[in-house]
This record gives C-alpha cells, structure tokens and sequence, in this order.
C-alpha cells in the first residue's frame, strides 16, 4: 500500500516544462506581409506579400529574393539595388504578418487544422487552439512530428501526465511542427468496423486514422 502511494506520489510530483530553444532571428517566407519603407523623401512605402517563389516585387528594382532571409537582410538587398536610382536611399522592412510559421494539428480533436504561430506555443496550448481533443483521443499518446535537416523526429507527448502537474513533454512547437492526437485503441477498431459496414459513407476521422497507422502507435 505505502508503495502503491509513493508511485502514486511520484506520478503527479509537478515537474517544468522543457526550456525554450534559443530564439534566432526570424527568417521569412511564403506568404509572410511585408511592410517597406524607402526613403528619403519622396518616400516608397509599400506592404507586400512573398510569393510562393520567395519574391516580392517592388517600385523600380522590381523583384527581390525574401523567402529564407531576416528582414534586415531583405533591407540591405533592396538598399543596394535601389541605390542606382534614389542617392542614399535608407530601406526599412518590418514583418506585418506572419503565415509561413505554421503548424498542424490533427487527429482527435474538435476542429483539426493549420494555423500561425504568434507568439511562443507549447502543445497543450496548439491543441486548445483547435478545441481540445475529443472523447476518442488517446491523450497518452500524443505525437509531435518535426522536420528538420532532411529527417523527421519524433517526440512523444503525454498530456493526462501534463494535466497532473508533469510538464516534461509540454514541448514548444515550431514552424512546421504536426501535432497529432491519436485514436484509442477501441476507436480505431470502430473506425474498421464503420469503414466495412458504410464503406461510401465518408468519416470523420478515418483518414486521421489511416494517417497514425502511417506514423505507427
């Protein structure tokens, strides 16, 4: 009994969450706002979108690489190109919206999808924005699958641990990050059984399950 106790103790002992990576400057992309101001007077202001191709086009120069640079590196570029035209031109550029840091949640949860990442995000939080899981989520078993450097890692994530006081796998997300929420084990075999009774019936839910077949359990 007393055993039983201490791991139950064990169990719930609250515990931080990871620290934060450290935080590099941010790099733009597709479709990130731009805001450009080129002076002196008279001055060029203009808000632009980077297309899919990493461009943006602008007054004079025409198009100029943003996808993959920091704002201050899309300032000096545009400086230089537009020297020839404007004598000691000074260029300013100021992200206004960001889309391209994106992440995904899917799975068990009220309204699956893609959203922008605004300001540091655990996953506990990334899973609220979308509602939280449903009563068929295995909580335990949360997945973050990230990518990076050609290969994809993995991490695990517990949230019925995190919801005791365990922040260990509370991990903060990353542009490009899937979040996925699996099915239990008895809806999984639910999913299969609807799939072989109403095989033209569409589910909600059965290619979020195919989709943690392909990830594994």
């Amino acid at each position: 009994m007393l055993l039983c106790a201490s791991a139950l103790g064990c169990a719930t002992t609250p515990a931080p969450p990871p620290k934060r990576e450290a935080i590099s400057a941010y790099v733009v992309g597709a479709p990130d706002d731009l805001h450009v101001t080129i002076l002196p007077d008279p001055a060029i202001e203009r808000d632009v979108t980077v297309r899919p191709d990493g461009m943006v086009s602008l007054d004079l120069i025409g198009d100029v690489p943003a996808s993959g640079r920091s704002v201050s590196q899309i300032a000096a570029d545009v400086e230089q190109r537009i020297a020839r035209f404007k004598r000691g031109a000074s260029v300013t550029v100021s992200l206004k919206t960001a889309h391209s840091n994106a992440v995904t949640v899917l799975g068990e949860v009220r309204s699956p999808q893609s959203f922008s990442l605004f300001k540091d995000t655990r996953v506990v939080e990334a899973i609220g924005h979308v509602g939280g899981p449903v009563f068929t989520a295995s909580t335990g078993r949360v997945r973050i699958v990230r990518s990076g450097g050609g290969e994809a890692v993995v991490y695990r994530v517990n949230l019925d641990a995190i919801q005791a006081g365990d922040q260990r796998t509370n991990i903060v997300l990353m542009e490009g990050d899937i979040v996925y929420v699996p099915p239990t084990f008895w809806a999984r075999i639910g999913y299969v059984i609807q799939a072989f009774l109403f095989p033209f019936n569409p589910l909600l839910g059965v290619g979020m399950t195919v989709a943690g077949v392909a990830i594994g359990p």
